[in-house]
């Protein structure tokens, strides 16, 4: 099982990084009971294994005025490997997609767009999306309101998941 090859305290590390990334190792450290040289050389460790795949500021898209949430689901003509991998470098490269997931299922893809406002959004779909080869269809779905928003994974599933693993 994923995560049984770190100990107690390289996941306490983790736990602590992904509720706030901008704590000094000293407070790190304190937090989970090592002293900071090996708490740094653990977390190097981590950053090196990939565990620890970068650290970012969570910004409010809204106050830097990206007004507008979509949620695109995408339906390819083909899903051939090379098409796949196509349609995912375009994605890639386009500044209002945020997030871009292949699925199982009816759709091929579900995409996660921000953009200042509806118009700006309508020119990507109709101008970009739209015409991207390969793309069969698009059903599109403007956030209201978000509920949750939470980055990362749940730690204390992870706890007592492997409290019961034999």
């Amino acid at each position: 099982m994923a995560g049984t090859r770190l100990d107690p305290i390289d996941r306490k590390i983790l736990a602590e990084l992904q509720a706030d990334g901008r704590m000094t190792n000293v407070e790190l450290a304190k937090r989970v009971g090592i002293s900071a040289p090996p708490c740094l050389r653990r977390v190097r460790t981590l950053e090196e294994q990939g565990y620890i795949r970068g650290y970012h500021a969570d910004v409010d898209p809204r106050e830097l005025g990206f007004e507008v949430q979509v949620f695109a689901m995408v339906g390819l003509a083909s899903q051939a490997e090379a098409d796949l991998s196509a349609f995912e470098q375009k994605c890639r490269d386009w500044p209002l997609v945020r997030e871009c997931h292949m699925l199982n299922g009816e759709v091929d893809f579900i995409i996660k767009c921000v953009a200042p406002d509806l118009s700006s959004f309508q020119s990507f779909l109709t101008g970009k999306l739209l015409t991207t080869p390969n793309v069969a269809s698009v059903k599109t779905s403007l956030v209201i309101r978000g509920a949750k928003d939470e980055p990362g994974v749940p730690f204390d599933v992870l706890e007592e998941r492997l409290k019961t693993a034999p």
